[in-house]
């Protein structure tokens, strides 16, 4: 059963803007695995934290690092849960897609119990 699908898009200049206006910001939003990647990778990553706190109706807020994106050998991006997070999505099935191009990072996520 789908308990909760989200979905966000990032504008890739305008969020690259931000990180530069705003360095303690990169940190903030991503782990040290994370930080490492390239803009692009960073704002779909963004866009992925979004959608998983609209995709868990997660009005309070979830902590950033408590959700880190990681791919698999194969590519497949995928959460790493932590903390509140893991405790939140425990025994669900957390399903999440990347994408940029043209500018645009987005991310979508559907959450099954």
């Amino acid at each position: 059963m789908i308990d909760g699908i989200g979905i966000d898009v990032v504008d890739i200049e305008r969020f690259s803007q931000s990180l530069e206006r705003t360095p303690s910001l990169r940190e903030k939003l991503f782990t040290p695995a994370e930080q490492a990647k390239p803009i692009h990778s960073l704002a779909a990553r963004f866009a992925a934290k979004e959608a998983l706190a609209k995709a868990l109706n997660a009005g309070h807020g979830l902590s950033w690092h408590e959700a880190e994106v990681i791919n698999h050998e194969s590519g497949k991006p995928d959460f790493l849960f932590r903390g509140e997070i893991a405790e939140l999505v425990d025994g669900a099935r957390v399903h999440l897609s990347l994408s940029h191009d043209a500018g645009i990072a987005s991310a979508m996520v559907v959450v099954e119990r």
